[in-house]
């Protein structure tokens, strides 16, 4: 019998995880988390972390199971996570898999591009860069070094402007001549699964999700954390702005503004990523489970 992973993308706030929880039961399965900013046991509510009931619901994996203090990359998640599901294909054909950290989806799908291994001072020196010059620095080197890169990475995520630039330095050549063009072969079957909505509904279900948040408690949360600010983990929407609010940068409420606003432009940073798949069938967020599940098991 086939292995089916079912992958559920899409821009944040839209209702995976809701989907996610009704498949599984619905399939009897288990679901694998690739929301890499949900691996981290100190961050709960500024990731929307899976509620405990909603865990309860079906069983899930990946779920703050590191610690911000740790050291975890997305080659490290590609071997867990496959170690993974060659252990639940032995108890179910299909898992699900939810979350949306388009590379970390990639990496279980299709598999890591190989690249070189580099002297760890470069991204040292980079981090140090970002801290006195600002990713505007940062940005401007990458467009020079490798302008076909800079025109698709995620031009306000720090992580991947240093992981393409070390690569770009240590290496001599660009970080894009070191993607690959063909796909790793899994011993399963993806079935990807894209839920959307038009823009004003998705902005405007961030902005609530970001206040419950506040509501949540996210404040206290982050002003736990302000001591390990330049942790790499913490270099992320909904703490980043509420450390400038306690650096004296900001105010609250412009600090929770600028929260509402970083999260848009990345859930379309989302959009962007996730469209290159034609392959995805793609619902309306308010679609009736019964139809994507009907559509799922004509892909099988």
């Amino acid at each position: 019998m086939s292995n089916y992973l079912i992958s559920i993308v899409g821009p944040t706030a839209i209702g995976k995880t809701a989907l996610s929880i009704q498949l599984a039961q619905h399939f009897g399965t288990e679901i694998i988390s690739c929301d890499s900013r949900q691996f981290f046991k100190e961050m709960a509510i500024g990731t929307a972390v899976p509620s405990q009931e909603e865990q309860n619901a079906a069983n899930h994996h990946f779920i703050q199971h590191i610690s911000i203090f740790d050291e975890y990359n997305v080659g490290q998640f590609e071997k867990d996570a496959i170690a993974k599901l060659d252990e639940l294909f032995q108890r179910h054909n299909i898992v699900v898999m939810v979350g949306g950290s388009g590379l970390y989806v990639d990496a279980v799908l299709k598999g890591l591009d190989d690249f070189p291994k580099v002297d760890p001072q470069i991204r040292e020196d980079l981090n140090q860069q970002l801290t006195t010059k600002g990713i505007t620095s940062l940005q401007q080197q990458l467009q020079e070094l490798d302008p076909v890169y800079y025109k698709k990475v995620a031009k306000e995520n720090p992580h991947r402007l240093i992981r393409a630039l070390e690569i770009c330095i240590g290496s001599g050549k660009p970080y894009s001549s070191f993607l690959k063009a063909e796909m790793t072969q899994r011993n399963f079957t993806s079935i990807k699964v894209g839920l959307t909505a038009d823009r004003e509904i998705i902005y405007d279900r961030i902005n609530r999700r970001v206040d419950i948040m506040m509501n949540e408690g996210l404040l206290k949360e982050a002003k736990a954390l302000y001591k390990h600010k330049s942790l790499n983990a913490l270099q992320t929407v909904g703490y980043r702005e509420l450390f400038s609010y306690f650096d004296g940068d900001f105010t609250l409420d412009f600090a929770i503004s600028e929260i509402k606003k970083n999260t848009r432009r990345f859930a379309k940073r989302q959009g962007t990523w996730f469209r290159r798949d034609t392959n995805t069938s793609w619902f309306d967020y308010q679609e009736e489970v019964s139809n994507i599940i009907d559509q799922i098991n004509i892909l099988m």
